[in-house]
């Protein structure tokens, strides 16, 4: 599996990109998965549920099945996050898995970046970072991409990649 990131200050449209991105590399006939990091708690269950009473019961993982869909929580309880090699080997295989946060990891990444928001570049201190993509101008010896144009942005990846 190839893994490519997308870096950015909170805000600055990763999300957004990567979600109009993704449908034009699987319409190029790529299998893509994402992992998403956040700083944030959250949970995917809702309290009172079967599947919430069994985690608050103590089990270490439940899994939910469906006719559509199936999902896997695990709780930490007091281990430590697992790193994104960990989760890696958790997902199914695939052509390509985009990876949206661990913004300080030395995977190849593509720093969205808003020259309004007055936030520090990324790729000035990250080496990982191979393109830019943003909506104004920027003086930078990467590839710099438009931010308003996810085609080129998927172009860009399945060409660094070699998809």
């Amino acid at each position: 599996m190839k893994v490519f990131g997308f870096a950015g200050w909170s805000g600055s449209g990763k999300t957004t990109l990567m979600e109009r991105v993704i449908p034009l590399l699987t319409g190029r006939g790529l299998k893509v998965s994402v992992i998403k990091h956040t700083h944030h708690r959250f949970d995917l269950d809702q309290p009172g549920k079967d599947s919430w009473r069994h985690r608050e019961a103590g089990a270490a993982e439940v899994l939910l099945i469906s006719e559509r869909r199936w999902a896997l929580m695990h709780e930490l309880r007091d281990e430590p996050e697992p790193d994104l090699a960990a989760q890696l080997a958790r997902m199914s295989p695939c052509d390509l898995v985009l990876v949206e946060g661990f913004k300080h990891l030395g995977l190849p990444k593509l720093e969205i970046h808003r020259p309004a928001h007055g936030r520090p570049l990324l790729h000035l201190s990250d080496p990982a970072i191979v393109a830019v993509a943003t909506d104004g101008a920027l003086a930078t010896d990467l590839p710099c991409l438009n931010l308003n144009d996810p085609a080129a942005v998927a172009g860009f990846i399945v060409d660094h990649l070699e998809l």
